[in-house]
């Protein structure tokens, strides 16, 4: 049966991503059955913990999956160690449904606190405190102190945490800083330094926490019963994926996987033509920082065009700006795309796009209703046709039709996670 753990915060930028990683590599290192998980919506984050133990990395996401698809994406061999996002109990509006709480909850898993201590001596009791009463269904079971300044300094913040287990004190280095960008870290596989880096964080971490002590905190995670799967648009489906289209959710491609479907992967950055299928997916990427070879890849744009006459062709956030007739990058040169919707998009001029969606779908390759997301700092210029979708927030605010239909080519802005 699996284990497992929660590595969470109280606020976004503590060094979850940091710890978590040494903790997989050192686990890994043992040759402990070990994997990583992340809370909520994130592309980057996962591919990260491949990196550091060598097993695939799931999302677990509590406000767009039902306790069940949690449940199963959870189950597993040896223990399952999950980052959270952002604050332990900060989640989507108006009540916070979402946070890595819910999950702590929804899995009766133990939650350990990464603590930013650079700033703080005493007052560490009061934060910590703080997280452990307030939710008596959520247990904060033990305390990883980071940014630590020295030997006094570890003392000092041991002291004020009382009975509370301290299970590690990492000291402040500049070593361990990830670089980032818009929508989060930079991507491992735009990392040529990646190995090492875990290396370096997993023998700084090595010393410095106790690693036996938290897998003895591990709780068991109780089977899961059957969860319902989307189902597959085709019996043979197209992915595109390099560093411009890597943003798909790996548990999609396994639902439709397991209900029998074919998979094929292609890079439109190498110019790869669009495999022979019945549906084409364009994941969501970082299209702005290739658009230029995008636009040149003329095998792959013509190949798309062509597919468009035979087959169902889908993008999503970036892969639906690539489907468009232009996208201008951030220095405001226009890039002509596959012309594939009447879509322009601009980086020119950035606005953050950010939140949960619901989605009643109009036309395209999923039944509705849809639990979604969107992150983007994309401006829509000009968007003309039939809508893809009907959209409401997290708060079931309205936010109207959203996407755009033209023929079997389908796209938006929004993020497939799951059913609704």
């Amino acid at each position: 049966m699996a284990r497992g753990v929660i590595l969470a915060a109280p606020a976004s930028g503590s060094g979850k991503t940091t710890v978590t990683l040494a903790l997989l590599r050192l686990l890994a290192r043992r040759h402990m059955a070990v994997r990583g998980a992340k809370s909520g919506p994130d592309y980057i984050d996962p591919r990260f913990h491949e990196a550091a133990c060598a097993a695939p990395c799931v999302n677990l996401d509590a406000w767009a999956m039902t306790p069940e698809r949690i449940h199963a994406l959870a189950a597993g061999d040896g223990l399952l160690i999950i980052e959270g996002a952002m604050g332990l109990f900060d989640g989507a509006p108006p009540d916070g449904r979402g946070a890595v709480a819910d999950l702590a909850r929804h899995l009766a898993l133990p939650v350990v606190l990464v603590v930013d201590a650079g700033r703080m001596a005493q007052s560490v009791a009061a934060l910590v405190a703080g997280f452990a009463g307030h939710d008596p269904d959520v247990h904060v079971a033990g305390v990883i102190l980071n940014n630590v300044g020295s030997e006094r300094h570890e003392r000092m913040l041991r002291a004020a945490l009382g009975s509370m287990p301290v299970l590690g004190a990492v000291r402040r280095d500049p070593d361990l800083a990830l670089p980032s960008r818009h929508l989060g870290l930079v991507q491992a596989e735009e990392r040529a330094d990646l190995e090492a880096f875990l290396e370096r964080a997993a023998d700084i971490v090595a010393d410095r926490i106790d690693i036996d002590a938290l897998v003895a905190l591990a709780a068991p995670i109780a089977p899961a019963s059957e969860a319902a799967r989307i189902a597959p648009p085709a019996q043979v489906i197209a992915v595109a994926r390099d560093e411009a289209f890597a943003f798909c959710y790996p548990h999609m491609l396994e639902d439709w996987q397991s209900r029998g479907a074919e998979v094929k992967v292609f890079s439109p950055l190498a110019d790869d033509p669009v495999p022979e299928a019945g549906f084409v997916f364009l994941p969501g990427g970082y299209p702005e920082l290739h658009a230029g070879r995008i636009a040149g890849a003329q095998r792959f744009i013509q190949s798309l065009r062509n597919a468009s006459q035979t087959s169902d062709i889908y993008g999503e956030c970036g892969g639906y700006m690539v489907l468009g007739d232009g996208l201008i990058d951030a220095e405001g040169t226009r890039h002509a795309m596959a012309g594939l919707l009447r879509l322009e998009t601009s980086f020119q001029q950035r606005r953050l796009h950010l939140g949960y969606r619901r989605l009643i779908p109009h036309a395209g390759p999923f039944e509705g209703p849809l639990m979604a997301h969107e992150f983007h700092y994309a401006t829509t210029l000009s968007a003309k046709g039939a809508p893809l979708f009907s959209s409401t927030d997290a708060e079931g605010q309205v936010l109207g039709e959203t996407g755009l239909v033209e023929g079997r080519v389908t796209g938006s802005f929004a993020h497939v996670i799951d059913q609704g």
